[in-house]
């Protein structure tokens, strides 16, 4: 596990580096480091001086399925400052679960994020480019936790909370939920990354689309254009949608062994981002055999589990 835990670390870095090496529009106002990336300690103390609202984790080691959830509920559950520090310092603690599986990001009281909230960027509008360092570190060590995590979108899932989505593995719907990037229509371009994972998941052409159009989905529409992967039945209560939404994640892709669901996890990651086939296949062999020949194939031959 420390192996694999090493090769998240490193993967985490080395995504960043390459988001924060382009060109003037991340180079300007940085609190910087000696090494002339953006100091992102000074710019986690500042954060936190922005209070309201928190971001709660729950980590079951049971199931192996952690509940990470948006708690500003008068407000949309809009991000402040001192939530985007709650979120990276939980993502630092699930890094290091090594009983973990998988994760649900759910917004508290039936809405999942409306972005960020007001009253934190009227005050924080000199610091943009800081606080989407932050978060684009934040979000890209989400995108790749070795664990399967999903977005539930309740309720308003708009400009930010859009770009948190796209954070994830997978993303579920609740039927009468709304997703759009609504970005341009605040007078702004994606803050938090969406733009580079979005253009990775569905190519140029329709990320453009969908950021230019500001267009607001309906989860049926959602689900039509690939944008999320599961919708949840119209039967279903606000309250209830968590619970279908965890065991969903759990009975599809947690439902065995920890050490190898993070070792595949990491894997994938380890491939998407290495841009190398001889490596990535290096990395591969290196992976695999670790559990060749391990308690849980032994246990797997012996059941004659294969075929079953």
């Amino acid at each position: 596990m420390a192996a694999i835990s090493g090769i998240t670390s490193h993967l985490s870095f080395t995504v960043l580096r390459k988001l924060l090496s382009l060109p003037s529009m991340l180079t300007t106002h940085f609190v910087r480091s000696t090494s002339s990336q953006p100091d992102l300690q000074a710019i986690r103390d500042e954060l936190e001086k922005f209070q309201g609202g928190s971001v709660d984790l729950e980590m079951d080691d049971q199931s192996g399925i952690a509940i990470m959830m948006l708690n500003n509920p008068k407000r949309l559950n809009s991000l402040t400052g001192k939530m985007m520090v709650d979120m990276a310092n939980h993502i630092t603690a699930l890094e290091k679960w090594s009983l973990g599986k998988g994760l649900v990001l759910v917004g508290a009281s039936g809405n999942f994020c409306s972005g960020g909230d007001l009253t934190f960027v009227r005050k924080a509008l000199h610091y943009g480019e800081e606080m989407a360092a932050f978060q684009h570190d934040t979000l890209t060590r989400l995108l790749n936790l070795p664990l399967v995590s999903v977005a539930l979108l309740q309720g308003h899932t708009l400009g930010g909370g859009a770009e948190l989505s796209t954070a994830c593995d997978f993303r579920v719907m609740s039927s009468s939920a709304r997703l759009g990037f609504v970005q341009i229509k605040m007078g702004l371009t994606t803050g938090w990354g969406a733009t580079t994972r979005l253009v990775h998941l569905f190519g140029r052409q329709k990320a453009l689309g969908l950021l230019t159009s500001a267009k607001v989905f309906s989860a049926e529409e959602a689900e039509k254009e690939g944008l999320v992967d599961h919708v949840l039945s119209y039967a279903l209560q606000p309250e209830e949608e968590l619970s279908v939404c965890k065991n969903w994640l759990a009975s599809n892709y947690c439902g065995y062994d920890a050490d190898l669901t993070q070792a595949v996890k990491s894997s994938v990651v380890h491939c998407d981002l290495s841009g190398d086939l001889i490596e990535s296949l290096r990395n591969e062999r290196r992976v695999f055999g670790q559990f060749w020949g391990g308690s849980a194939q032994r246990v797997a031959l012996e059941a004659k589990i294969k075929h079953k």
